[in-house]
């Protein structure tokens, strides 16, 4: 492993910005394409609101850990809550899925997380929480122009 970090946070709306900062400043030192930093910052912001309203139905007590590894040139990142899990990961995972359409989710957020990453896994426990990991392989801009 090259590098790591952690970083935990109380699950309120204003710390996703906090979460896309942390882990754009992390993968910074593989000098990523706009594109690339871009899209992964939105796989951030969807896993980690995914957490504050589905995992915590945002109560504000939560607390969601961001941990991100790189190795070489791909960086892995784990967003893990433990609030009330997902009852069914499959169907969760299908586009337009959502248990909060009141709130006008459109139920997209694991289809971007799934198009803008590498890989991307989600385990969970009903009422024990959630963890979805996702990886991408950087690019250097260096590389990207060549």
């Amino acid at each position: 492993m090259d590098n790591e970090m952690t970083l935990s946070f109380l699950a309120i709306s204003e710390n996703e910005g906090l979460a896309r900062v942390a882990v754009t400043g992390f993968i910074a030192q593989l000098d990523p394409t706009i594109d690339e930093l871009s899209e992964f910052k939105t796989v951030v912001s969807e896993a980690v609101s995914n957490a504050i309203i589905h995992g915590y139905e945002e109560d504000g007590r939560g607390v969601i850990t961001v941990r991100a590894q790189r190795v070489d040139d791909v960086v892995t990142v784990s967003v893990t809550d433990m609030g009330v899990g997902i009852e069914d990961v499959s169907q969760a995972m299908e586009p337009l899925f959502t248990t909060k359409s009141e709130m006008e989710r459109s139920g997209m957020g694991f289809t971007i997380m799934d198009s803008f990453s590498d890989q991307l896994t989600v385990m969970s426990k009903w009422q024990e929480g959630t963890t979805v990991t996702f990886s991408k392989k950087f690019y250097s801009v260096r590389t990207a122009v060549m």
